[in-house]
């Protein structure tokens, strides 16, 4: 039999050596602190370094992108001051012109005449003689009815008029006799009368003969029906062979008059007065209308009137436009933008409306300087057009006004206007000097050079 082994406890000093000690775990603690700190300088070294010029850490400038003061990661409102680097703005100078007063409104053409066009009698459609969309003269031959019994009731109203004429010619012979009788005395003067009063009523209905023979011949010409005005007609609502009559609604065309043409618009209330006193004086108001991206000018015309009452709802007066529309741009029911000129104002201030900035305190512009700084110019703006705007107050002509970059101006601020030539020997934009590498060189020592001839000293022989 073997001997059982009993286990051998571990000694003190032996699991002293397996566990780690305290004094090494604060060591390793102090090293990982240490190299914490460590990559944190040298971060903070690698984004704070002065530029290679030698200038004081914290000036302006310093690699894109690292956020130092003045770079596009420095805090909010640096490089616009008289210390930060300048800012490349757009600038133009103020002028002179004359800005037009102009009411601009949304317009529905519509054309100055529309006549359905009805038959005046009734009768058989015979002919069409139009196209559909075709344009018409006033008196041109639109449609033709069978004309075969009216020109029967003609014939009938000529017969019965000669008749008559026939029979009131014989009454006045026998008038004649009848007086030459009586002053024989050869017989009664109740004859006389009686045949007096005969040719009368016979004169009355020759007359009578007559309007019905002009109303049979009226109602023969009305089977040609014609265009009563001029104009563009529309689509076709009755064919050949359909009997037509002066009650149906539809009629057989409806004509619309396209030239020339109207354009219906609102014009504010407050703006009554000046119309009034426009027309008033005699002036001709031009009227531009426009298509809906107003990018193209569809046909000028003028003022024509305006409505007798206003718009409660609305606060608007209709107003009225006449077009030529020799080019027939302007069609019925088109939704156009109209432009009406009411006014102008005769050398005002201008300037871009880009260069007009808005406030808390109102209206102000960015004012150039002479040494390439800007101020903050409180001004009261006009008129305005699409792309100048008047200053009342503010401004003179000549001035020299900021309409691009002021989005990231202040008052005071530094600038550099798009178009000026560097100076030699500036720092490159961003503050720092341009480093060796970047573009073309320049020759080894050429640097120096003049500094040198700058202090006094001889130039040297190899120069």
């Amino acid at each position: 039999m073997q001997e059982e082994q009993t286990p051998v406890a571990a000694t003190p000093a032996a699991a002293a050596e397996r566990r780690p000690s305290r004094r090494a775990r604060w060591v390793g603690r102090l090293v990982a602190l240490l190299a914490l700190l460590a990559l944190f300088g040298l971060a903070w070294y690698l984004t704070h370094r002065p530029a290679a010029t030698g200038a004081p850490p914290g000036a302006a400038g310093g690699p894109p992108g690292m956020g130092g003061p003045g770079g596009p990661g420095g805090p909010p409102g640096m490089g616009m001051g008289r210390g930060g680097p300048a800012t490349t703005v757009g600038v133009a100078r103020a002028t002179r012109a004359d800005i037009p007063i102009v009411i601009e409104a949304l317009g529905t053409v519509t054309p100055s005449a529309t006549v359905t066009v009805r038959p005046q009698v009734s009768g058989v459609l015979k002919e069409v003689r139009f196209r559909e969309g075709q344009m018409v003269k006033a008196g041109d031959v639109l449609a033709v009815i069978d004309p075969r019994p009216f020109e029967l009731a003609l014939m009938q109203a000529e017969g019965q008029r000669q008749r008559d004429e026939a029979q009131l010619q014989l009454a006045r012979l026998t008038l004649e006799r009848y007086q030459t009788l009586l002053k024989q005395d050869s017989i009664a003067r109740q004859d006389v009368d009686t045949q007096v009063a005969n040719v009368k009523q016979l004169e009355g209905t020759v007359l009578s003969d007559r309007a019905a023979e002009g109303t049979a011949r009226l109602n023969l010409s009305y089977t040609r029906i014609t265009a009563p005005v001029s104009g563009r007609v529309g689509l076709r609502v009755v064919d050949v062979g359909n009997v037509v009559s002066s009650s149906d609604a539809n009629g057989v065309v409806v004509i619309t008059q396209v030239a020339p043409i109207d354009v219906q618009f609102a014009v504010p209330q407050d703006r009554v007065p000046d119309i009034e006193r426009r027309i008033a004086a005699g002036a001709q108001l031009p009227v531009t209308a426009l298509d809906r991206s107003r990018a193209t000018v569809l046909d000028t015309g003028s003022f024509s009137t305006l409505n007798n009452e206003i718009d409660t709802t609305t606060g608007t007066v209709k107003a009225k436009a006449r077009f030529a529309n020799a080019g027939r741009t302007l069609f019925p029911n088109q939704f156009v933008n109209v432009q009406m000129q009411l006014d102008s104002v005769r050398d005002a201030v201008t300037i871009p409306v880009a260069a007009l900035r808005h406030g808390n305190d109102g209206d102000f512009v960015y004012l150039l300087n002479e040494d390439r700084t800007v101020s903050q110019r409180a001004v009261q703006r006009g008129q305005a057009t699409h792309d100048r705007v008047q200053i009342t107050t503010g401004l003179q002509a000549g001035d020299t006004v900021v309409t691009e970059g002021a989005d990231r101006l202040k008052d005071g601020a530094r600038v550099t206007v798009a178009g000026d030539r560097p100076q030699r020997g500036a720092s490159a934009p961003g503050g720092g000097a341009s480093r060796p590498g970047r573009g073309a060189s320049a020759p080894e020592g050429a640097a120096s050079r003049p500094h040198r001839r700058a202090s006094g000293a001889a130039p040297a022989a190899g120069e």
